[in-house]
């Protein structure tokens, strides 16, 4: 597998809308895995396809729970509900955190890399991960919805409860 370089703000790539994936192939399954390798190096729970600037609807997620790691193309969020609040990062934008609120449940449709359509349910964290990579997927930014930005000390805080 390889480790691809990620893409980095301001880079165009991240605010354009990504195409629907149409063919489900060797080079897709090549490319999910260099996607999780490359998240895993880089310390990530998420990675979608234009932080490694493929303009394609690919997200993975792995947030390290029993879920495991989740393949995610063409996603669409079908249903949501709830609220949370709490920081995000994104590896196309090092060292920077901020206080993001999104829904606390989401449901999802997406599919696998041989094209299997399926449903799922995810809250928490887990729910925040899949829409910030879904956002990705659409040209939006955690930054756009950014209440607050943390500081390193602030982020200390939050990591220690």
């Amino acid at each position: 597998m390889a480790i691809l370089p990620i893409v980095l703000f301001p880079e165009k790539i991240l605010k354009q809308k990504c195409d629907k994936v149409t063919s489900f192939d060797g080079k897709l399954a090549k490319l999910l895995n260099n996607m999780y390798d490359t998240m895993i190096e880089a310390d990530g729970v998420g990675l979608a396809a234009p932080q490694i600037g493929v303009k394609k609807q690919i997200a993975v997620v792995d947030i390290g729970d029993e879920s495991g790691t989740l393949e995610l193309i063409n996603p669409v969020i079908l249903d949501s509900s709830g609220e949370q609040t709490g920081p995000e990062g994104c590896l196309s934008f090092p060292d920077l955190y901020g206080e993001v609120t999104r829904p606390y449940c989401v449901k999802v449709k997406a599919q696998d890399r041989r094209g299997v359509f399926f449903e799922m349910e995810a809250e928490d964290f887990l729910a925040r991960a899949i829409q910030h990579e879904i956002d990705h997927l659409h040209g939006i930014l955690f930054t756009s919805k950014v209440t607050h930005y943390l500081t390193e000390k602030e982020l200390e805080g939050v990591v220690e409860e």
